[in-house]
């Protein structure tokens, strides 16, 4: 077998260095916006960092078995990248900073909101004009509840009860 020569291997490294990039945040949105309103959902905007320890929490939170499938019933959960270190730019979704301020941000990460499904506001996570971030305290976590159920007045109590419940019970651990 022949070595590959060093331009095509760049190449081909360059190839999939490209397909692996993050997706704009305007795709990923779009993306959202017709899954929403095909599933009649609104959106949850998620901003946060690799860096980022309470963004890291509040993922593995989201991607409980208790939860997800509770919270995909009424919303469509999306996460963009931003605030990386040089080292993580790449991480970054091109266009999500630009997004975080529209919604209201950056004043900290997580930071997050509830578009409806054509993508407008609904209610972000700046409570007194503070940024919860990842509910943990009692009144982050009653913020919380407002906010979905401002965005998805629909949602039942037990699955409202639910998400509750189970940020209490994991501020208490």
């Amino acid at each position: 077998m022949k070595p590959i020569p060093s331009i095509v291997a760049i190449f081909i490294l360059s190839i999939l260095t490209a397909s692996a990039a993050p997706p704009s945040a305007d795709q990923v949105l779009t993306d959202a916006k017709a899954k929403a309103s095909a599933e009649h959902k609104a959106i949850f905007v998620h901003f946060g960092a690799s860096w980022c320890g309470w963004c890291k929490k509040l993922d593995a939170y989201l991607d409980r078995d208790d939860i997800k499938p509770v919270f995909e019933k009424y919303f469509v959960p999306v996460k963009l990248v931003v605030q990386e270190n040089e080292k993580n730019k790449s991480l970054e979704n091109p266009g999500a900073e630009k997004l975080l301020t529209q919604l209201g941000g950056p004043s900290g990460l997580p930071y997050s909101a509830f578009l409806d499904s054509k993508g407008a506001l609904v209610v972000n996570s700046k409570r007194d004009g503070q940024n919860i971030g990842y509910p943990a305290q009692p009144e982050e976590i009653d913020w919380f509840v407002h906010m979905m159920k401002a965005a998805s007045p629909r949602m039942e109590q037990k699955d409202l009860k639910t998400i509750e419940s189970a940020l209490r019970a994991a501020k208490q651990t």
